[in-house]
């Protein structure tokens, strides 16, 4: 029987698949009754609390454009499910989302196994099989895999070994789940380092050190210093990013030359990360907790010191949204809240009692007065950006 993918969205979101249960034990259950796709492929394995994204982005297309089949995991995604698997074809000019009858197919496959054998995944674990299953019938050269949460526990971090492991900058977040302190947080990013695998980072952690050295792995530590004049994307963080990427690459395929590397960093792209669109004065970005705020900020006044700004804002509960106000913030900005249908969104008097300005309750980005003086930052929650903004201002 054919399944539609409205079908597995619904399954994917419905109450005993949508929530978190780290651990590693179902999916491996799974991945075995469906003969480990997972030990088929090689991979670029990416950590961290932010920036995961637009590294994984970065190494994608530069892989493309030196010729190699690429299969790219990232979350979460802004308007469909299929964003979060993409293949990127030799010579290509970026990845092309997972098809949606294959996607469902997949879907449930993995469903119909995992209930076979009474073994109850999460929404992310089920989005994780499938990613390894759909890359091995592709026959992709590596994949370049994003965590979902942490690392240690992650549902990624089913792989055996892989060509080198990343872990980007750590901040506070998911406190809940991966501990209270940055030290903490780092030991459970650490765990994606594997036996023999190098791993590079920006920061220096006792925790991601002492792990390497157990591995035996070459822990190499990264400055930001790389030159993002030919990368397509924006915001003064990304140097840190570009950094991690290209010395991932220059590791692993040292002979990719400084030309193909140029060319693939113009084409980048990576949707919602301090993303411009020009015509209309807009600025499109996920920053979800206190320290992707503080990325935007930075980025915001070293590009646009002197223009009026207007805040379209809206977060999750349980992110620190009072800290990334402090930060976003000041007298003088056009502050309007936003309370979107994810089951933990913000509501509007949370916000208002949080934010030591005056606001207003946003409605349509349509009904926003456009003043060219004027910068509108649509920013908080991924999850609330694809209601907030349509598919066709992103091409």
């Amino acid at each position: 029987m054919e399944h539609s993918y409205k079908e597995a969205v619904e399954l994917l979101t419905s109450q005993g698949k949508f929530y978190i249960n780290l651990g590693l034990e179902r999916i491996s259950s799974v991945l075995n009754l469906l003969g480990n796709p997972q030990d088929n492929l090689k991979y670029i394995h990416v950590a961290g609390t932010n920036g995961k994204g637009s590294v994984c982005a970065i190494i994608a297309y530069v892989l493309q454009e030196a010729g190699k089949r690429v299969g790219l995991y990232t979350s979460p995604h802004i308007f469909e499910y299929t964003e979060r698997i993409k293949v990127f074809s030799p010579f290509g000019d970026g990845g092309r989302d997972i098809p949606k009858d294959d996607f469902a197919r997949l879907v449930f496959e993995v469903c119909e196994i995992a209930d076979k054998n009474n073994i109850h995944l999460t929404e992310f674990e089920i989005l994780t099989t499938v990613m390894f299953k759909y890359f091995a019938e592709k026959e992709v050269d590596v994949v370049v895999l994003e965590t979902g949460l942490g690392g240690r526990f992650d549902a990624t971090n089913v792989i055996k070994n892989n060509l080198c492991a990343i872990i980007t900058h750590i901040d506070l977040d998911h406190t809940e789940r991966l501990g209270s302190t940055k030290d903490k947080i780092a030991f459970e990013k650490a765990g994606i380092i594997k036996p023999g695998c190098p791993v590079v980072t920006s920061e220096g952690y006792e925790a991601i050190k002492d792990k390497a050295d157990e591995c035996d792995s070459l822990f190499l530590m990264t400055a930001p210093f790389e030159d993002t004049e030919n990368l397509s994307l924006k915001g003064t963080y990304q140097q840190e990013n570009l950094s991690l990427a290209l010395a991932a690459i220059r590791l692993v395929f040292p002979e990719i030359s400084q030309t193909v590397i140029n060319e693939g960093l113009k084409k980048v792209k990576h949707p919602c990360r301090f993303q411009i669109i020009q015509d209309k004065n807009l600025i499109i970005d996920g920053s979800h907790n206190p320290n992707g705020a503080l990325a935007l900020r930075e980025s915001l006044d070293f590009y646009y010191p002197d223009k009026k700004r207007r805040f379209v804002f809206g977060c999750l509960k349980n992110k620190d949204y009072k800290k990334m106000m402090e930060i976003l913030f000041e007298k003088n900005d056009e502050i309007y809240f936003n309370h979107f249908s994810h089951k933990n969104s913000a509501e509007i008097e949370e916000l208002k009692n949080a934010c030591q300005f005056p606001s207003k309750v946003f409605t349509t980005l349509d009904d926003l007065p456009f003043d060219e003086n004027t910068i509108t930052i649509v920013c908080g929650s991924f999850y609330m950006l694809g209601e907030v903004i349509s598919p066709s201002l992103l091409r």
